[in-house]
This record gives structure tokens, C-alpha cells and sequence, in this order.
């Protein structure tokens, strides 16, 4: 069926979890025997090597995501996709405002992966504080409104008052690949028999996470048992996280080896996954450990991780910014060991399942 090419909208392939997903997306479509091109606004990030050959790649060689519109307009009049997902709030609106320039027939939807008013409070630029504002001007000219959790759609709808046309869809986090690629083998010394178990913390290094909060938890667990503590991901954040390990005197117990490509050995093979963060939207990296086995402990943030966890009945739950009971949980988590999640704690975040809801909806199902 040459006619059905859809496209997905990005800023960037940067190393973070909305991109990940919209990736897993664009994979999960091709397979189906659909067209599709994965349309970033500057084809950078270290995502890019594993875009396959079965899904195109445009790049609109733009530096910022407005500077990307005209190209997506030039891109939309000529290949005319049936339907066009975007992702990332700036990107959401430039792809609006790109297929009203364009006059296509395009389908388009719009996907928050965080709670918007969160991102709008913490934005460090007028822009991002303004956002609440042009999703209310914006995101009525969208085909459906996408939120990745229901508690990014409850704050959605609070922030702006738009109810129609936004429904839950989850990302597409659990794959063949992911499945595959935590049996890589793992060299790291940390991982090696009768070393002390490994706490696993992935992300950005960014206020959003809170790695302080982990690392001081980490040091109150540190006291009463040998255990070590890993943290995969860059970020601004860096120097001071570093500065706090040095304060604690656990240089040799807590390891920050960067932005890792392949981060699904460490994640089947750590003692326990930790979510640490103020706010999320959808945490793909706890969806991704409860299909690898992993135990989690996880802040009970808004939004995703209660969602997640069903409450607390797939991991342990617990306050924001609480070293004290993060180092709890985590003690508790410990002496339990290894139990694997069933399926049907994941299921909903398969990519087969993600890939039929969005077709629903860019085929205006």
C-alpha cells in the first residue's frame, strides 16, 4: 500500500525518552508495511545510528525548532502523508501551525510526554513559560491531542480547559530490541559475581530527575549495607552531582559513566531501578525495567509512575524529595530480591498495542 506514508515530527534524536518512544513508533509502523519518515528539524543526537533503513529520514537542517517551519511546510506539500505525529511541546506547535500553512489534508497529532504545566513552571526561558498559552491557541487545530499518561491529560485539560479530542495513548517503550539488547554482555567491574549489589538511576542529568535526592538516599543505604550506586546520563547537572558524591566521601561507590547507548544491561542486571524525579510525564525508563525484571522504587510524582505501578502494586511508591523514605524503600527492596513482573504490568506500553491506537487516530478511526 504505496499511498499510506506517515511521517513523525521532531526536534532532534537527543538522547532522552520522548524520543526514544517516537522512534519505537516509527519502527513499529514500518513493520506493519507502512511508509514512514521520521522528520527532524536537525538530524542530530546520539538516537540517529539506530533509525533503520526501513524508516526515512528528513532532515529539515533547521538549528531551532521555529527555523524547521518552512521546510515542514515544503515537506507536507509533497509528500502529503495521511498523518503526521509530533512530539515535544515547541515541535507540537510548529507541526499545527505548519499543516495550516500548508493546506493538506494531513492528519495531525499532537503528543505531551510531560505535564505541561510543570514544564511551563520550570522553563528557564519566556517561551517555555508562555506555552500554556499557545497550546490553548494552538492545539484545537489538532486532529487528536495526545497525552502519554492520564495524569499529563488531567493537567492538560485543568491548564487549558480543551477537553475535546485529547485521549491517553502510552508510549510504545517494550520491543523485540529492548528484549534483545539487555542480553548484550555488560564488562562494567560493578556487574561481575560477588560484587555488592547495583542501584540503577537513568536520565538526564537535569533538575526534572533529582539525583541529588537519590544520591543522598544512596548514602543513608550506604551506612547500613555494601551496595553501589549507578547513574547513566548527561546533563547540566553534572558538576553539582559530582560536587555532592565528594561531599559524602562515596567517589568510589557512585558511578556517573555518562550518556550510555545500550543502557538495558545494566537496567536487567541492577538490583533495583530507581526513579528518582520531581515530575515526569510518561517514564519510559520505568516501563522499560519492569519488562527486563527489574524491582523498582519510584517518587510518587506527577505523573506516570502511580499510573505505572498500579499504585504501588508493580513497585514501591514513594514522597518526592524524601531521601529518608527513598532510602527505605530501597532497603526494603533490597532484602526482597528478584520477583519479575507478569506481562500485563507492561502490556499496554508494547509497541504492537501503541502502533494500533495512533493508526486509529491518524486514520481518524
Amino acid at each position: 500500500m504505496p499511498d499510506r506514508r506517515f511521517a513523525i515530527y521532531l526536534p532532534s534524536l537527543l538522547g532522552g525518552g520522548a524520543e526514544r518512544s517516537m522512534l519505537n513508533l516509527a519502527v513499529g509502523m514500518a513493520r506493519q508495511g507502512l511508509l514512514v519518515d521520521l522528520v527532524l528539524a536537525e538530524a542530530t543526537g546520539p538516537y540517529l545510528p539506530l533509525v533503520p533503513p526501513e524508516v526515512r529520514l528528513v532532515d529539515l537542517r533547521a538549528r531551532r525548532v521555529l527555523q524547521s517551519l518552512p521546510g515542514l511546510v515544503r515537506y507536507l506539500r509533497q509528500e502529503k502523508p495521511l498523518g503526521l505525529v509530533s512530539a515535544l511541546d515547541h515541535a507540537n506547535v510548529v507541526a499545527l501551525w505548519a499543516r495550516r500553512l500548508a493546506r493538506v489534508p494531513t492528519r495531525v497529532a499532537v503528543c505531551m510526554q510531560n505535564t505541561p504545566s510543570q514544564d511551563a513552571r520550570h522553563a528557564p526561558s519566556l517561551r517555555g513559560r508562555l506555552l500554556p498559552l499557545a497550546m490553548r491557541f494552538f492545539y484545537p487545530w489538532a486532529d487528536g491531542i495526545v497525552g502519554v499518561s492520564q495524569g499529563v491529560v488531567e493537567d492538560f485539560i485543568r491548564l487549558t480547559g480543551i477537553r475535546q479530542k485529547v485521549q491517553v495513548i502510552h508510549n510504545p517503550v517494550v520491543t523485540p530490541e529492548l528484549l534483545q539488547r539487555a542480553e548484550e554482555p555488560l564488562e562494567h567491574p560493578w556487574f561481575q559475581p560477588k560484587e555488592p549489589p547495583v542501584l540503577l538511576g537513568v536520565g538526564r542529568l537535569t533538575r526534572q530527575k533529582n539525583f541529588p535526592n537519590l544520591i543522598r538516599a544512596f548514602a543513608e543505604v550506604r551506612k547500613r549495607r555494601p551496595v553501589r550506586l549507578l547513574i547513566l546520563g548527561e546533563g547540566e547537572e553534572r558538576a553539582s552531582l559530582e560536587d555532592l558524591v565528594r561531599s559524602f566521601g562515596l567517589e568510589g561507590e557512585v558511578g556517573l559513566p555518562g550518556f550510555v547507548q545500550n543502557p538495558y544491561p545494566y537496567m536487567k542486571r541492577a538490583a533495583a531501578f530507581v526513579l528518582s524525579s520531581d515530575w515526569e510525564g510518561l517514564p519510559t525508563v520505568l516501563i522499560e525495567a519492569l519488562a527486563l525484571g527489574t524491582p523498582v522504587v519510584a517518587t510518587d510524582c506527577p505523573s506516570g509512575p502511580r499510573e505505572i505501578l498500579q499504585g504501588g502494586r508493580w513497585g514501591r511508591l514513594v514522597p518526592v524529595n524524601n531521601p529518608t523514605a527513598l532510602a527505605q524503600a530501597l532497603e526494603a527492596t533490597l532484602a526482597e530480591g528478584r520477583t519479575a513482573s507478569p506481562e500485563e504490568a507492561y502490556h499496554p506500553y508494547t509497541q504492537a498495542e501503541v502502533v494500533r491506537r495512533y493508526l486509529e487516530l491518524l486514520e481518524g478511526v
